[in-house]
């Protein structure tokens, strides 16, 4: 008798990302010939910077074949330049990493930062697939839950209690962050960048927000620790999402290592998408992304006014990003169960909170206004119609 061993493995045992599956069931149900507004997905509703559709199209007449697994100089040298312009900071291009997308990013950085049972404290609520990649690569999440009485950022006391149960080997931080918008004061990067040099853990800064801002710009983790590591994109501010490219910052001890990761896992970026990121970096292009960059701010100011008619409250700041991240209507269902009649009775995707904070989420949820002011209007008139006849 044969013994079947042809099973997943135990490390794919890993929870969906509700964002994308929402995003899977709303297509089907417009394939079916429902009118969907899509408040779900972190994507820009405009494409590419038009400087970077142009560059492409020349490139397409030659080969585009392999670069280098640390992708092209040019590109390297334009994202040392982007730190110089934002944060004043002088970067050499030989620590900058061109990647396939942030979610790379994060994959080479945990596998060459971390040994497996590796602890990486990061804040509930948070970016979903970084507990994800984590555990699929056999490394410990620790969540630091967050709220309003800490401004949604984790703190150095939270570290201190986390490692106090066993040792903090890392920890990350988005700013801003995913799903609540809020950006880490200079002060508050200091104090958690500080305690990862006093304790020997690394530092990894989620930038891919960067640019979006609303009130003031967002600082790098590289201003308060040179030896933090950076995680960033085209996707958000440069409304690259499909392209799959992105960048990291690295200290030099993790540069061999990564490059050596990077050929064996990636080869090397999409050279077409690196070519449309060298073009997104130019004067010409950041005109164009600055006036979307107000339309975000219009979006995300028009949601705040609504909040009343659309019986929700209790909204995360919001300082940057494109997200709204609320509390529900007391009396009303949980997250996951709220977001699938709103999907189905309203024809609005949006995202429950159980995707961002696996304990305590199943009483919010987040909104993403990225898409065009025609759409986010859509959606809201549909929530509003919906909440007012809803018996909670």
């Amino acid at each position: 008798m044969k013994i079947s061993r042809r099973v997943a493995s135990q490390r794919s045992d890993v929870a969906p990302f509700e964002a994308m599956e929402t995003m899977r069931e709303a297509a089907a149900l417009e394939a079916a010939g429902r009118d969907i507004a899509h408040l779900e997905v972190g994507q820009p509703g405009e494409p590419a910077p038009k400087a970077a559709l142009e560059a492409v199209r020349s490139a397409l007449r030659d080969p585009l074949g392999y670069t280098v697994a640390l992708g092209l100089a040019p590109l390297r040298e334009g994202v040392a330049d982007l730190y110089r312009a934002r944060h004043g900071l002088v970067i050499d291009p030989s620590r900058i990493v061109a990647t396939t997308g942030s979610s790379a990013g994060f994959q080479l950085a945990f596998i060459a930062a971390f040994n497996p049972g590796a602890r990486i404290a990061m804040a509930e609520p948070g970016y979903p697939s970084y507990r994800q990649i984590a555990s699929a690569l056999g490394l410990t999440p620790v969540g630091l839950p967050v709220g309003p009485e800490n401004r949604w950022t984790p703190t150095a006391a939270m570290l201190d209690a986390a490692a106090a149960e066993a040792p903090i080997d890392g920890v990350l931080i988005a700013s801003p962050a995913n799903p609540t918008g809020v950006a880490a004061t200079r002060s508050e990067l200091a104090a958690l960048t500080g305690w990862c040099a006093t304790n020997g853990a690394w530092f990894i800064s989620d930038e891919i927000y960067h640019g979006l801002t609303y009130d003031e710009p967002a600082a790098s983790a590289l201003e308060f620790d040179n030896d933090a590591i950076i995680v960033s994109s085209f996707s958000k501010y440069f409304a690259m999402t499909g392209w799959r490219i992105g960048w990291m910052v690295l200290p030099e001890p993790l540069l061999r290592p990564i490059e050596r990761l990077a050929q064996n896992l990636f080869i090397c970026p999409p050279h077409v998408s690196q070519i449309a990121a060298l073009a997104a970096l130019s004067a010409e292009a950041a005109l164009e992304l600055e006036a979307r960059r107000e339309v975000y701010a219009a979006n995300r100011d028009y949601l705040m006014r609504m909040l009343p008619e659309l019986k929700l409250g209790g909204a995360a700041p919001c300082d940057g990003a494109f997200y709204l991240y609320f509390q529900l209507p007391d009396g009303a269902p949980n997250s996951k169960e709220w977001c699938a009649k709103l999907l189905h009775e309203a024809g609005v995707a949006t995202t429950p909170g159980l995707d961002f904070d696996p304990r305590r989420g199943e009483r919010t949820a987040r909104i993403s206004f990225a898409g065009s002011p025609e759409e986010v209007r859509k959606g809201a008139e549909r929530i509003a119609a919906w909440a007012a006849k809803q018996d909670y």
